[in-house]
């Protein structure tokens, strides 16, 4: 038995904040934010919009794509740094909107990478037959813990929401490996303190080093070879950081997910969202072997080989 996702959805807010509107803000260029980040412009929710908000739209979408039932959902994990307030947890007002009565519902905290922990706990539950049905949501609202002063961070983030119903698939597709994993000692580098405060030069050499490490990894492990990857879908942070890891897949540009011009850095939102975009342009297809890489505050990171379809 193996899992898979059934059904995908994304939702991001209709405000566009672009690099102009930066420029008038702060001391920084447009032509500097594309060449360092690959960023044109991100979504921005409103101040009435909770992270909540965001969750319930893109699972709607997931839930109707995959052709289930909210009924039929047995657990929601809501992978999020930025929730409404402490208690209750997004994914317990998650049930309540979507009227998923009978599903068990908790939050994953693991920052960018905490969709990749979400489909990770997903796939023991439908393995083990304790659930049918998993829906994994990853949603920020970085807004709100951004500090627009601070030029070196404010250029980067966004709002969104993106979600995956998991159930079971046929022999051969689904998730056919993975890795999580952590490092605590590097948690100092990428933190909240009422705002978020980064230190772009560790991350960044922790993200180039990580990401193409856990991409191979999770490809050894299912048994493959580089060669075998149809499609990488990496946390959406930085281009810089997104081509080291295309490059040491030895991918060519256009096998490469790549909607941060778009979004900018939506955290755990970022992969699920990029997967509905490609998803509806066609560049990913049934069989495909997809790899997605993330990394995040903790310091987190994880990694999924999945071959594509129902």
């Amino acid at each position: 038995m193996n899992a898979g996702i059934l059904g995908v959805g994304k939702y991001v807010p209709s405000h566009i904040l672009t690099n102009e509107d930066l420029e008038k803000r702060m001391d920084t260029s447009d032509e500097w934010i594309r060449t360092m980040t690959g960023i044109e412009e991100r979504r921005i929710a409103a101040d009435d919009m909770d992270t909540s908000h965001m969750a319930y739209h893109a699972a709607v979408d997931a839930i109707e794509n995959s052709g289930v039932s909210p009924e039929e959902i047995g657990l929601i994990l809501v992978a999020t740094v930025t929730p409404d307030r402490p208690f209750p947890s997004v994914s317990t007002m998650l049930q309540e909107q979507l009227g998923a009565k009978n599903a068990a519902a908790m939050d994953v905290s693991a920052a960018c990478a905490g969709f990749m922990y979400g489909l990770v706990t997903a796939k023991q539950f439908v393995e083990s037959s304790s659930y049918d049905y998993v829906l994994v949501v990853g949603v920020e609202k970085l807004s709100k813990i951004t500090d627009w002063d601070d030029r070196n961070t404010a250029v980067l983030f966004g709002d969104g929401a993106g979600a995956a119903v998991v159930g079971r698939v046929s022999e051969g597709r689904g998730i056919l490996s993975f890795e999580l994993g952590a490092d605590g000692s590097g948690g100092k580098h990428l933190y909240q303190d009422e705002k978020l405060i980064m230190n772009g030069r560790e991350v960044f050499k922790f993200a180039v080093r990580q990401m193409g490490q856990s991409a191979m990894n999770v490809i050894e492990k299912a048994g493959l070879d580089k060669e075998d990857v149809d499609y990488l879908i990496p946390h959406q942070a930085n281009i810089r950081i997104m081509e080291a890891s295309r490059e040491r897949l030895g991918l060519p540009i256009e096998k490469m997910s790549k909607t941060i011009h778009k979004y900018g850095n939506t955290s755990a939102a970022s992969i699920p969202i990029s997967l509905v975009d490609d998803l509806a342009e066609g560049k990913v297809k049934d069989d495909d072997v997809i790899v997605f890489v993330g990394f995040g505050g903790g310091l987190t990171w994880g990694a999924i080989c999945m071959r594509w379809g129902k």
